[in-house]
C-alpha cells in the first residue's frame, strides 16, 4: 500500500497552465501503473490520463488529449500532470490513482478552479 500526497493546484484563468504532482511513499512505486481522475461538483468521478509503470505507456481522455500531459520519475516517486490551455470545463478536484497492480489506491486530491 502506497501513501499518495497531491499538490500545484490552485486558481487560474481560461488559457492558462498548472502543473500538478503526486508524491508516492514506498519501495515498490515503479511497479505500479499511475494515473489521474477528476471529479467535478455533481459529477461522477472520471478519468484523466494514465502512464504505465516503465513510462513508456501514456492515455488521455478524449476531452484532454493535446493539452494535458502525464510523466513520471521513478527515482522520486512522483507522477506529475501538465496542464495547458485550461478550460473552465477543467474545473474539479484532481486525484492521483495507483494500480494496476493491485486494488485503486487514491490521494486526497487537489482542487483546481479554472476561471473564465
Amino acid at each position: 500500500q502506497m501513501h499518495l500526497v497531491e499538490s500545484g493546484g490552485g486558481l487560474v484563468q481560461a488559457g492558462g497552465s498548472l502543473s500538478l504532482s503526486c508524491a508516492a511513499s514506498g519501495r515498490t512505486f515503479s511497479s505500479y501503473d499511475m494515473g489521474w481522475y477528476r471529479q467535478a461538483p455533481g459529477k461522477e468521478r472520471e478519468f484523466v490520463a494514465a502512464i504505465s509503470w516503465t513510462g513508456g505507456k501514456t492515455y488521455y481522455a478524449d476531452s484532454v488529449k493535446g493539452r494535458f500531459t502525464v510523466s513520471r520519475d521513478n527515482a522520486k516517486n512522483t507522477v506529475h500532470l501538465q496542464m495547458n490551455r485550461l478550460e473552465p470545463e477543467d474545473t474539479a478536484i484532481y486525484y492521483c490513482h495507483a494500480g494496476p497492480p493491485g486494488p485503486d489506491q487514491w490521494g486526497q486530491g487537489t482542487q483546481v478552479t479554472v476561471s473564465s
